[in-house]
Parts: structure tokens; sequence; C-alpha cells
């Protein structure tokens, strides 16, 4: 069997087992580096020197947890819980709580869309703003498993149709220029306006997708105990009472950490400035730092790790040499048919992306093939960008080491009744890689 999919298919089953993702992303790459024929020590090696690449992310996630906690002393948190609560009033009918529920669905979707394109900080905004809301949320017996999916469309439809922001480096720099280059020696040339209407039909499977998972699948009740989500053990919550200093401070810190992120691109630099703001506005001591960070990694150890461990898998993959072997092996199963030559694309882009957790890295591992399989089959231009573009976009929602799944488990987790694989892999899984795979087909066969 092919190294790359043995070792997706392991790490995937472990994790579905409640087995840790680390753990199970461990064993997923020495399990790979061996079938793919790697020595021990090399596989260990490759996973070592992918790990460095890791550790930048996790120092970034455990200083946006301290921030995230530095904020809570504040009572700016506190206020916007109970201002929400005042939205709900006295009456506690079932469809005032829909609609107040639907309000706050979106009002996630929205800051989650822009944070793609309008304000480029992608993830960083889920620690900061999704810890408060908890406390709504088990109010309104909100299934997280909607918030999860509301957060992961917004983390990764817009790059995929919008060319700004991130999208910008997604469909420019990254797609349509590994598409040119590879197409160049063909004759095939893909114009900049081609990729964002090409990539419109699968973007629109996962609106649907969406849709069904807000409006059907869960739009029930589901109960959750109130806890501190500063609180390692769970303590009932103590409001904090906010102060005028403290509002002013909070909101200074979070527009300055997210400026300072857009202009130096560092997430670990917006969260130092915002925590120091805070600090000088006395919100905390400076000497209280310490427990602050201590605070903050416990609620984004995990996810931290995870992402350290993604990239020692991502390392191991693509030493192996198998993802070039996979890609080129899938294509002697369906002989002229163009229809199985397209759903086996998107297949093979589905494991890849699920395996690195990376829609961004995706592509130029798929490109340099695709499009000469492509323009062999006869595609058509704007079909060649659909088939690219959506088998790299499959399995960013629903992997288990994507930040796309990973944002939102550290804001809905940090109370410890969100599990990662069950209420956010599985569920956007489900929502988006199914309708992407039977939207991006149907683009590739009709455009």
């Amino acid at each position: 069997m092919n190294a790359v999919i043995l070792a997706v298919l392991v790490m995937v089953a472990l994790s579905l087992l409640r087995v840790s993702v680390v753990f199970a992303l461990v064993v997923g790459a020495l399990v790979g580096g061996l079938v793919g024929g790697l020595s021990l020590d090399d596989t260990l090696s490759a996973f070592n020197e992918g790990v460095g690449g890791g550790a930048q992310v996790a120092l970034a996630y455990a200083t946006l947890g301290a921030f995230a906690v530095a904020i809570s002393r504040s009572g700016l948190p506190d206020m916007l819980a109970n201002r929400l609560i005042t939205l709900l009033g006295k009456e506690a009918t079932a469809a005032h709580q829909a609609r107040v529920k639907m309000l706050l669905l979106v009002a996630v979707l929205l800051v989650a869309i822009s944070s793609q394109n309008a304000i480029p900080v992608h993830i960083a905004f889920i620690p900061v703003l999704i810890p408060p809301l908890l406390a709504v949320m088990n109010r309104l017996q909100l299934d997280r498993r909607a918030v999860a999916c509301a957060l992961t469309f917004g983390l990764t439809a817009p790059y995929m149709l919008l060319p700004v922001g991130f999208g910008a480096i997604f469909l420019n720099d990254i797609l349509l220029a590994n598409l040119n280059s590879a197409g160049e020696p063909l004759g095939l040339e893909i114009s900049r306006g081609m990729v964002p209407m090409a990539m419109a039909l699968p973007v629109g499977g996962m609106a649907m997708g969406l849709l069904v998972a807000l409006l059907f699948s869960y739009r029930g009740q589901r109960s959750y105990a109130s806890k501190d989500v500063a609180a390692p053990n769970g303590q009932t919550h103590t409001p904090v009472e906010p102060h005028l200093l403290g509002l002013v401070m909070s909101g200074v810190a979070i527009v300055a950490a997210l400026g300072l992120q857009l202009y130096t691109g560092s997430m670990i630099v917006g969260g130092l400035v915002g925590i120091g703001l805070l600090s000088l506005g006395g919100i905390f001591k400076w000497r209280e730092a310490d427990d602050l960070f201590t605070s903050g990694m416990r609620m984004m150890a995990l996810i931290g790790f995870i992402m350290i461990s993604a990239a020692g898998f991502a390392e191991v993959m693509k030493a192996t040499g198998d993802i070039d072997s996979l890609v080129a092996g899938a294509f002697d199963l369906f002989g002229d048919n163009r229809g199985l030559a397209a759903l086996v694309m998107l297949l093979v882009g589905l494991f890849i992306t699920l395996g690195i957790g990376s829609s961004f890295s995706t592509i130029p591992i798929i490109a340099a093939i695709f499009v000469p399989l492509a323009v062999q089959f006869g595609f058509s231009p704007m079909a060649t960008v659909v088939l690219v573009g959506t088998a790299a976009a499959l399995g960013d929602a629903g992997s288990p080491a994507s930040d796309s799944t990973l944002g939102p488990t550290s804001g809905l987790n940090v109370d410890g009744q969100h599990d990662h694989m069950w209420d956010s892999v599985v569920p956007t899984f489900l929502h988006y890689n199914l309708p992407l795979i039977a939207f991006g087909w149907l683009a590739a066969m009709t455009l």
C-alpha cells in the first residue's frame, strides 16, 4: 500500500478512537516512513526536521492563550456576556432562543470571514472572542458543533473565492502561479480573473453544507456545564466587575495586537504587545506574567503540540517520495474515463491535505502532475483550475492537523467540553468535504 495513504489512515483511525491526536500523528509518521522505505533513523530525522517548523506556531498559540486570559481579567468578556444575556430577555420561548442563536452564529461567521480577507488575522481572533461567549452559548444550549462549522467555513471558504488577504495568497500567489508554471510548456494559460470564477461552484457546495449544519444537523439543544474557562479544574466562574480603565485598555490592547500582527506578520509580537498594554493598564501586575503564560499555555498546549507533530508528519511524507507515486499511480486505474479521472484527482488531493493539514502546501505538490493530466484528458482551463484548487482545498476542513479545525477547538474546548475529533473534525469533514467533492466534480465536468 502507498505509504501516504497508510499513514493517513493510521493517523485518522487512531484519532477517531480517541487516541491523542499527537500520538496518532507520531505513529502515522513512523508507519508511513517505514513502509515508504525509510529506515527508522531516517524517519525520525525527517520528523525532527519538520518539528522545528511547527515550533513557531506553537509559541504563537501559547502567546495568544496568555493574551486571552489577560483579557478575561479586564471584565470585558463578562460585560460582553452580560449584554448578550440581556439580549435574551425574559422571554424564554423556543422561537426567541432560536433567533438569538442564529444571530450569534451569524456574528461568529462574519468575524471568521473577515479574518481571512478584510482583517487577515486568520485564527488569532478565536482565543480572544470565543471563550467569553461560552457562558452565553451554554445558556442557549447552543450545540458547539454548529459554532465549529461556522468558524471553519469562515476560515476556509473566503480564501478559496475572494482574492483579498489570504485569498490573494492562495488564489494568485500559489494556485495561479503553479497552474501557469506547470501549464506553460503545454500551452495552457490561466488569467487572474478565471480563478475565483472557477472556484465559485465548489465554494457554493460548502455554503450548502454550512446551511445544512446550522439549520438541520446541529440546530437542536445540547447541554454543557458552566465552568470557568481560565481554571484548570472547572471551578465555578467568578465574574469580574468591569471598570472603565480596564475596558479602555482592553480595547486598545486588542486593536494593537491585531494591528501589529498585520504589520509584522507575527502573532507572537502582537500577543506580547497586547499583554504588555494590559499590564500597563493595571489589569494585572507584571510579576503575575508567569501565571498568565502558564494559564495560556495550559489552554493552548494540546493545539500547539498537534501543530508541531503535524509539521513532522508532513516532512516524513515528503521524504518517502510516495506522494508523487500516489498521484501517478492513481491514474493507472481509470484509462480514458474523464469522470473517473476527475474524481480520483479530488480524492488524491483529499488524502494529501488530510495528512499535511495545509491546502496552501498541497498545491505545489499536485499541480506539476495534475495539470499535464488535465490537459491530456481534455479538461478546459477553467476545469483545470477547479481540479487543482478543489483538490488542494479538500481536507483543510476536516483534517485533525489543520488550523481550520484546531483554531475552533482552541476556543470551544477551553472548558474541556468540546472534543477535537468528534465535535470539530468529523462535523466539518462531513459538511464541507463531501459537498466539495460533489460540486468540484460537477464544476470540472461542466466548465
